[in-house]
């Protein structure tokens, strides 16, 4: 899809993108052998150029740089070996005072979690390789706090999915989305942002490793589950477009959790702190 995109070079609104795909003009070959087109800039074509050059290297921060947030999704089908879908936890909501607990990271093929006091710091040279990022809310909470906490930038393309899922209608977070679109939790159902500070500070108080591996549970399961995210609303946006016959994507194959909640621990926590 990206190879069909034109709303990223100057001068071209998404309405006039829409009309050029209605006048034929499918893909950046289209339009560079086009006969010059009234009220496109010349910065169009120079920045066509760059386009072809940039797909070429496998530059997707560049494109990433120019796409609005909301168009981000025609990156997702383009860099399959080189995206990763990202989620953390943390003590809480203030960059500079708490601190990132847990981040699960997946890439299609392979798992990896890091946590507080174990691994975390391996984390930056494990991200490095990926040219994609997908995350939910990343853009304001997840990769802002992991570059606070490690004095990191990342330089990747971020598809944020809050973006597209909103400009689809789709809202309410993360599990919201999920529940709109059919996705299910299992033994995770009512487990939620806040509940994983109180699962992390049990762990800290008592050493209690079923907490910490409902935690990770939770995360990873929040992790894994962007991939189903993503492909739903990039066939919704595809469905837009004259596309839409030639280019879905099949739904993900996730991976089994690495890690289990265990309920002894969830119910007896939920007691003792929220009074059921």
């Amino acid at each position: 899809m990206l190879q069909r995109t034109f709303c990223h070079l100057p001068g071209i609104s998404p309405g006039l993108e829409q009309q050029l795909w209605a006048a034929g003009l499918h893909c950046w070959a289209d339009l560079a052998a086009a006969a010059p087109i009234p009220g496109l800039r010349r910065q169009a074509a120079v920045a066509l150029e760059e386009s072809c050059s940039r797909f070429g290297a496998g530059d997707a921060g560049y494109f990433g740089r120019l796409l609005p947030a909301r168009e981000q999704w025609r990156l997702l089908p383009e860099y399959p070996e080189a995206t990763a879908y990202l989620d953390i936890e943390t003590t809480g909501l203030a960059r500079g005072v708490d601190v990132v607990t847990t981040i699960a990271l997946w890439d299609g093929k392979k798992v990896r979690t890091f946590v507080q006091g174990e691994n975390l710091d391996d984390f930056p040279a494990a991200v490095a390789p990926y040219k994609l990022l997908v995350t939910y809310n990343g853009k304001c909470f997840d990769l802002p706090f992991l570059e606070a906490s490690f004095g990191m930038r990342f330089d990747q393309a971020h598809l944020d999915l809050r973006y597209v899922l909103h400009s689809l209608g789709l809202r309410g977070g993360l599990k919201g989305c999920e529940r709109q679109l059919g996705i299910g939790r299992n033994e995770l159902a009512g487990i939620d942002g806040y509940f994983a500070v109180l699962l992390w500070q049990e762990y800290c108080r008592s050493g209690d490793h079923q907490a910490r591996e409902t935690l990770l549970a939770y995360n990873v399961a929040d992790t894994v589950n962007l991939a189903t995210l993503a492909v739903h609303a990039y066939n919704r946006k595809l469905a837009a477009t004259p596309f839409a016959g030639s280019a879905r994507l099949p739904l993900p194959a996730l991976p089994p959790l690495p890690h289990r909640v265990a309920e002894g621990t969830v119910l007896a926590l939920r007691r003792r702190l929220c009074g059921w």
